[in-house]
């Protein structure tokens, strides 16, 4: 999700875990993607809403982790390595999110440099295949509606209104970045099987992310979250914003028919979208392993 995402009709309330003084949000975005808040504003307005255990889980990157760590001492909150990374599963764009990894690990960084990199070259060609528009510092301008991370296509459709080229984002992918158009750059990430190899190659979990915000149907998604545990992901986000009591009682049913943890998070970005704010999640359903429970330094009620 980036901070374009939209007000969801149902909105819930309760956050857990329930029992005070614990409160525990494992996704989260900052300014080093695509939050509206540094590292360290984050920390401070997770405190405020009462987060005891923390995860900063940018996309495909750690840059955030460092300054984060250091205020999360200030306000004795516990943060949690956390990171979350796009890949393929039949032709879908699917986010893993890895938790509780080893920050260090050089072959981990590597490959995050590397999806980095794709991300750059993949913005890169969508500026040069709409220089014909002739906009002054477009990648520039869809950078900043990114939140500073690196810009994809609805970011380049709303640089394309601000520029007057056209009147409003819908115009802007039929015109110049839908499907056939110069500027319909496919994204290339690598597939599902291989980023959930790199979460665990660096002693992390690998949790699917907001599983109903893929638009899948409950067919396909028993399939990818099948798939996701063959290749050997452990963790499912249950709870997490803008989801019905229906749908996280089928996650939870999915969860443990699959033999997955139990994660959830709030997928904060901006504290202008209060429905994805931090530390506001449904109530876990009873009888499901929450995640925390199997890290290296578990976290208990």
């Amino acid at each position: 999700m980036t901070i374009m995402q939209q007000q969801p009709t149902q909105q819930h309330d309760a956050t857990i875990p329930q029992q005070s003084p614990l409160c525990i949000d494992l996704h989260c975005h900052s300014t080093a993607s695509d939050g509206a808040l540094s590292p360290a504003d984050l920390l401070a307005r997770a405190h405020e809403k009462g987060v005891s255990h923390l995860a900063l889980t940018d996309h495909d990157t750690l840059n955030g982790l460092g300054s984060a760590r250091l205020a999360a001492q200030d306000y004795n909150i516990e943060l949690i390595s956390g990171v979350e990374l796009s890949c393929v599963w039949r032709s879908h764009t699917i986010h893993i999110v890895g938790l509780d990894f080893t920050e260090d690990d050089p072959q981990f960084l590597a490959r995050l440099q590397q999806q980095n990199a794709n991300r750059h070259a993949r913005a890169g060609l969508i500026v040069e295949r709409l220089t014909r528009l002739k906009v002054d510092n477009l990648l520039e301008h869809a950078t900043k509606h990114a939140g500073g991370d690196v810009p994809g296509r609805p970011h380049f459709a709303q640089a394309l209104v601000d520029a007057g080229v056209v009147n409003n984002i819908a115009q802007a992918f039929k015109r110049h970045l839908g499907a056939g158009k110069p500027g319909d750059v496919k994204a290339y990430w690598p597939e599902l099987e291989e980023v959930v190899r790199w979460v665990n190659d660096a002693g992390g979990i690998a949790v699917l992310a907001h599983p109903r915000k893929y638009d899948l149907s409950a067919t396909k998604l028993r399939a990818l979250v099948a798939d996701f545990r063959r290749a050997a992901g452990r963790g499912m986000e249950v709870c997490s914003p803008g989801q019905t009591a229906s749908d996280v009682n089928f996650l939870a049913q999915l969860c443990q028919s699959e033999g997955l943890w139990a994660s959830q998070g709030s997928d904060f970005h901006t504290p202008k979208a209060p429905w994805a704010e931090l530390g506001r999640i449904q109530k876990m359903p009873e009888g499901l392993s929450p995640v925390w429970h199997h890290f290296n330094q578990p976290i208990a009620l």
